[in-house]
């Protein structure tokens, strides 16, 4: 599977921007509404700590962010850092390939990362 060029540049510019943007992160989670699953059932979703993690990352801090929520984390990370990658393929002129597994193999990853990462955030809920 490839990425145009077109998408390469949006990408791209999207990375830049979360990291030029990134000092006023504290103001924009602000106004995000709470945990409506947290709210009813007293547990964290799936990706209860996502936005705190991504606070943490904006800092810098990685220890903290993948403590908080590993699979937000990484793949906050992954977006910004594959965002360069494809911003600067694009200003090359060229455009980016991307090697996944099949697809009922990438579903099946994808959900056992989701459900190891609501795992994780469970245990470490009931510390």
């Amino acid at each position: 599977m490839g990425i145009s060029r077109g998408v390469g540049f949006y990408w791209g510019a999207v990375a830049v921007a979360v990291c030029l943007l990134a000092p006023l992160a504290p103001q924009i989670a602000a106004a995000l509404p709470g945990c409506l699953f947290q709210a009813v059932t007293g547990l964290p979703c799936p990706t209860c700590g996502a936005t705190r993690a991504a606070l943490a990352l904006s800092r810098l801090d990685l220890a903290e962010a993948v403590a908080i929520n590993p699979l937000a984390a990484l793949a906050a990370l992954a977006f910004v850092l594959a965002g360069y990658v494809a911003g600067a393929a694009a200003l090359a002129g060229r455009s980016v390939r991307i090697r996944a597994p099949a697809g009922g193999a990438l579903r099946l990853l994808a959900l056992l990362a989701v459900a190891a990462n609501w795992g994780w955030l469970l245990l470490r809920w009931s510390r």
